[in-house]
């Protein structure tokens, strides 16, 4: 009887015939798939479609932000296939002033997550139907999941007395009322 790590192994050799990877590991009998941002959407095709890939469930993708790398942005996209009870995560790199297609068309799920990334992040997405911020207003400025972004932000929202309602204003930060010790 073969083993899970076997079959994975196979497999790997499997996807390295018909794709070029950047590297690919197994961790914990989870394949992890690194490759070009621009390949991404042949090869997710290719998972879904192909006998035997079959990953037809999107789980979900995570996006992180290295600021100090060429390729800043890390995409880790997460499938399943419940025919072969097997999980596989495709990570691809994508530059600050790039976009990366849209899997929407492939799997409907991945709309809302897209748009969580645009708005957090600012990751385009090419051919997205209906890309816009999700989670912040729309007058927001930047993307507050960016290692860059200020920790207060650039705008707070205060209550108005004399207009009775809420008004957004530029940040300050008093220094008053701190105590500053240089030794702690």
């Amino acid at each position: 009887m073969k083993t899970q790590n076997t079959i994975n192994k196979n497999f790997l050799l499997y996807l390295k015939k018909n794709f070029n990877f950047i590297n690919y590991y197994i961790v914990d009998n989870e394949i992890f798939i690194v490759l070009p941002y621009n390949n991404l959407f042949n090869f997710v095709t290719f998972l879904k479609y192909n006998t035997f890939c079959q990953f037809k469930t999107l789980v979900d993708i995570t996006a992180v932000d290295h600021p100090n790398r060429q390729n800043r942005f890390e995409l880790n996209y997460s499938f399943l296939s419940y025919n072969f009870n097997t999980r596989i995560n495709v990570v691809t790199y994508v530059q600050n002033s790039l976009f990366i297609d849209s899997i929407t068309p492939l799997f409907k799920s991945a709309n809302w997550i897209e748009r969580e990334i645009w708005d957090l992040y600012g990751i385009f997405f090419n051919n997205h139907s209906d890309l816009r911020r999700i989670l912040t207003d729309y007058g927001f400025k930047g993307h507050p999941l960016r290692k860059d972004f200020p920790l207060t932000g650039f705008n707070e929202c205060v209550y108005d007395d004399f207009f009775d309602s809420v008004k957004y204003k530029e940040v300050s930060l008093t220094q008053e009322y701190r105590n500053f010790d240089l030794a702690s």
